[in-house]
């Protein structure tokens, strides 16, 4: 039996952005007119306008929010009737050419001490409104701790710095948490967000990789779910088979109509290394194969439709 079976994606997601509403509630609480907050999405091309909020507080106790509307976003990105129509039944004024501050956006102004309102609000247009499948997919100009890591970079191997090889030998599964938690820092700057089962979700291009420290303190599970909905078990036992015997480093398997790719990283003694190395190889087999595989077992990607 392996150690993420019982991985529920959608139970992961929803966690991680009622996460998101209570860390986005807290900076909603304390945010002042020093700074502006701008909260982008990812975006296929880096000069697209895609999706974004901007957070300002433009007088005291006064928090306002605007909420990106036809008006500003490209052609791949506008708002369709039924999308303009839930922003504004939601609560959302429109946009406004007339009054103190006119904007091309969304806007609402709320109470700070009603923070929680404004952080589901934001919640629902950019989960279900502009279609952001999960947190991660989300770009703070500043402030990134209320978000999971950024994206792992693509790059070469290089040297590791001394204290990166050095071993430790954990106490226990939540020590070995805690060093885990430390090198995820150490790489994106800030601590991961978790959910409910201890599960860190890290964004890599158009899909996830999720880390995991096993109950008994040995490994750290490092995986993928690359295709949903398979079409037909014993041809994609024959596939996975092929490319089991052709990988380095990983392992896809089959569980029941989704395909795992995943790596076990020794947690006795643990090597920060080592969780260096995983998390940039699964993230180059994760990001690399899963159109290609979801079109040859007639499935779907993670963020594919409904997904």
């Amino acid at each position: 039996m392996n150690d993420y079976s019982d991985f529920d994606l959608d139970r992961s997601t929803r966690q991680a952005w009622t996460e998101f509403e209570r860390r986005l509630s807290e900076i909603i609480s304390v945010i002042d007119d020093t700074a502006d907050m701008t909260i982008g999405t990812a975006t296929a091309n880096d000069d697209e306008h895609g999706p974004f909020l901007v957070l300002s507080s433009p007088r005291r106790d006064v928090v306002r929010c605007e909420a990106a509307s036809n008006g500003v976003l490209d052609d791949a990105y506008q708002l369709s009737t039924d999308q303009l129509t839930r922003m504004e039944r939601a609560g959302w004024h429109p946009p406004t050419a007339d009054g103190d501050r006119p904007t091309p956006n969304f806007w609402v102004e709320v109470d700070q001490f009603t923070s929680d309102k404004l952080a589901a609000l934001a919640v629902e247009a950019l989960r279900d409104v502009y279609g952001v499948p999960h947190p991660v997919f989300l770009s703070p100009d500043q402030l990134a701790e209320i978000l999971q890591p950024n994206p792992v970079p693509q790059e070469e191997p290089v040297d590791f710095d001394a204290d990166d090889i050095i071993a430790v030998m954990p106490h226990d599964a939540a020590h070995l948490d805690r060093l885990v938690e430390t090198e995820l820092i150490d790489m994106f700057g800030h601590p991961p967000m978790r959910d409910a089962e201890g599960d860190v979700a890290i964004r890599v291009g158009s899909t996830m990789v999720f880390l995991r420290t096993v109950p008994d303190g040995q490994e750290v599970i490092v995986f993928s779910i690359v295709v949903h909905d398979v079409e037909g078990r014993s041809r994609a036992t024959e596939v996975l088979n092929d490319l089991n015997a052709d990988a380095r480093w990983v392992r896809f398997q089959l569980i029941r109509d989704r395909v795992f790719v995943s790596l076990s990283v020794q947690g006795r003694p643990f090597v920060p290394a080592h969780l260096h190395h995983a998390v940039q190889v699964m993230s180059d087999v994760a990001d690399g194969i899963d159109d290609e595989l979801a079109a040859k077992l007639r499935g779907r990607t993670t963020f594919d439709g409904d997904a």
